[in-house]
């Protein structure tokens, strides 16, 4: 049987030196390894030979078909990039390379800041590296606020600032309105802040680094009705006419009152499924500024009013009609599969 498999082996790298199509090669690898290739059936006898020989015989058998596979493997590369012609065409034009795209969160970015631009609205981006000061000192959230536990936000081991405090990854993009508040100066403000956050979680609808939106409108006369106007204006441009959201009272320790708003799910249309429970998907937290808000970014609340709203990135594209993305985490996979869908 040793005499059968080196001839075998032989007669095949001989073969597979003359072939010059991918078809070829694939029918040669068949003709050896298939059900009833010729290396199959040789492997069959085995059980013919004496017991004593036949760890020798397996040693052989395998290291001949790791060869011949890697022969095989080294000439279908060969044929594929045409390099056993024997005429090359050295005016003809070179295979272009495929062209990628924008990954799915950057396409959702440039969208929202289109739609926002279209009624007044100026992009702003602001540190991702913050104190907690901006984080939450100037948002009226005092020391003791569960938002504040290392459970909800990553401190990074730095000194903290006597003024400032420590430093965090930015929990969110709240942290922006003050600062926005300082660069302008005084209102009229509207501010779209787009941003990475962080926090410490995982789980089907969220991931410890994810993207917010923060909206801030600051002027004379502001009301609640503006805030739901321009939610109302976004829905329909962003998820399509027949979608559907409503505010629901909540507490923000940065507005007064405040809202969160919910849309009704684009993967089951409302009915209640494993991501939404009940039908609706909860999108962002609002409200109108509070007092303290306004007055740590020395604009007076007797002359001014405002309202902010920030909006998961990620948690509104999956509820884009007719997506039915149910797993938050798909969209940082990085399985090609997934994204050359979008």
């Amino acid at each position: 049987m040793e005499k059968e498999l080196n001839e075998l082996e032989n007669m095949s790298l001989v073969e597979l030196a003359k072939l010059k199509s991918d078809k070829d090669v694939n029918a040669l690898y068949l003709k050896l390894f298939g059900q009833n290739g010729n290396f199959t059936k040789l492997l069959k006898k085995l059980k013919e030979i004496p017991q004593s020989e036949r760890p020798i015989i397996g040693i052989l058998a395998n290291k001949i078909k790791k060869n011949l596979e890697e022969k095989i493997s080294k000439q279908k590369k060969l044929v594929a990039n045409n390099q056993l012609s024997d005429w090359l065409d050295v005016t003809a034009p070179g295979t272009p390379p495929k062209l990628g795209h924008l990954h799915i969160v950057s396409q959702t970015i440039s969208e929202v800041t289109r739609i926002f631009e279209r009624i007044g609205f100026t992009r702003r981006r602001y540190p991702e590296i913050e104190w907690e000061w901006y984080s939450f000192d100037s948002l009226n959230m005092p020391v003791n606020h569960p938002a504040r536990d290392d459970f909800e936000t990553f401190f990074i081991d730095l000194p903290p600032n006597l003024k400032m405090g420590k430093v965090v990854l930015s929990p969110h993009t709240s942290s922006g309105q003050v600062r926005e508040m300082e660069r302008a100066g005084k209102p009229p403000i509207r501010m779209i802040n787009i941003a990475k956050c962080y926090r410490p979680n995982w789980d089907i609808s969220h991931t410890p680094m994810f993207h917010q939106f923060e909206g801030l409108v600051i002027d004379k006369g502001i009301n609640i009705t503006h805030l739901k106007g321009t939610f109302e204006y976004f829905a329909k441009e962003f998820f399509g006419k027949d979608r559907k959201i409503r505010l629901r009272p909540f507490h923000f320790q940065f507005t007064e009152p405040s809202f969160e708003v919910d849309i009704t799910c684009g993967f089951c249309k409302g009915r209640g499924c494993r991501l939404c429970k009940e039908g609706w998907m909860e999108l962002c937290g609002s409200g109108m500024v509070h007092p303290n808000v306004l007055k740590a970014g020395k604009i007076d609340p007797m002359k001014y009013t405002g309202y902010a709203f920030g909006w998961g990135v990620e948690r509104t594209y999956m509820m884009k009609q007719g997506l039915k993305i149910d797993d938050l985490r798909l969209l940082y996979s990085n399985d090609i599969r997934f994204l050359e869908q979008f």
